[in-house]
């Protein structure tokens, strides 16, 4: 995926609600992982995708789905930490990553996609750090690469019949139950585009292990926030809904395909999360216990 005189770069996938069914049928090697926060949520597949790029584009992408293998891991349940840590270990240096969401804005309709650039983050269940006995302390104002989020955009020029919205807020909450009405509005009114279940601490893990990380959520539906047709019964909507996610789901494998057709962006462009480290730790590294440095050397061993 590079160009002479480039950073090598390697993508991962991590396909959410939809997409990683979808992916999970792609053919390559397929890849156990053990780290130190157990097995990732499912094995990792090592797919080549020829997009018929001329400009470093297509190669090995690191495919993993974030809710199992029949979707069988609910939003709480997926463990996270080793999902990240398993794809640095291959040597991932960019993910893209895909989450079905509820809307929270007329003008983001079901089936549309949204390239997210900010994070609120309602959970609290979730293991969210790799460094439980140092004081680590990333940046994390934009939560999202701005090259990959810029590389995205300019990919989204080149399709044909796809909504694609260049920001949006995303408010990810615990789950696994959706909002009530009243903390739909709530949402709203913090400013919020979508909600969803997954987005987080999949962000913030990814910036700690100093991989680069995007997110192309997929509104399938309106949240309760707007009612519904009191016409159509539960059987039509989640039909409605099913089909929005089926029409989100194959747009933006166009668009990661479309994306990947030239990487030189990626390439060429450090990334801001691959020094995220640098300044973060702020513990007495001679303090830190030798085992645990051992323990998570993938992850900032370089700064030791």
């Amino acid at each position: 995926m590079n160009q002479p005189g480039s950073n090598p770069i390697r993508i991962g996938i991590i396909g959410g609600s939809g997409l990683g069914d979808a992916l999970g049928t792609e053919a390559g090697q397929t890849v156990e992982v053990d780290t130190p926060f157990g097995k990732p949520s499912s094995p990792i597949t090592l797919a080549n995708w020829d997009t018929g790029g001329d400009s470093g584009g297509g190669g090995e992408v690191a495919i993993l789905q974030r809710h199992g293998i029949g979707h069988t891991l609910n939003p709480s349940a997926v463990p996270y930490r080793a999902n990240i840590f398993a794809l640095k270990s291959l040597g991932v240096t960019h993910i893209l990553a895909s989450g079905a969401t509820g809307s929270l804005r007329e003008a983001i309709a079901p089936g549309d996609l949204v390239i997210v650039d900010q994070l609120i983050d309602k959970t609290y269940r979730r293991a969210n750090t790799f460094y439980e006995h140092a004081a680590v302390h990333v940046e994390f104002a934009q939560p999202f690469c701005p090259v990959m989020r810029g590389w995205l955009l300019e990919a989204a020029k080149q399709l044909n019949d796809v909504k694609v919205h260049e920001q949006g807020t995303y408010i990810v909450m615990e789950g696994p139950a959706f909002s009530t009405q009243a903390e739909s509005h709530m949402h709203r009114q913090w400013g919020g585009d979508l909600i969803g279940m997954t987005a987080m601490p999949e962000a913030k893990l990814a910036r700690e292990a100093e991989i680069a990380y995007a997110m192309i959520a997929m509104p399938t539906d309106y949240d309760c926030w707007r009612p519904h047709d009191p016409s159509a019964g539960a059987q039509a909507l989640l039909k409605e809904i099913i089909g929005n996610l089926q029409k989100a789901t194959q747009a933006n494998i166009a668009l990661m395909k479309q994306a990947l057709r030239d990487t030189s962006a990626l390439a060429n462009t450090p990334s801001p999360a691959h020094s995220a480290l640098a300044l973060g730790i702020w513990s007495d590294k001679l303090k830190i216990d030798p085992v645990e440095v051992k323990r998570l050397a993938i992850l900032w061993g370089q700064y030791f």
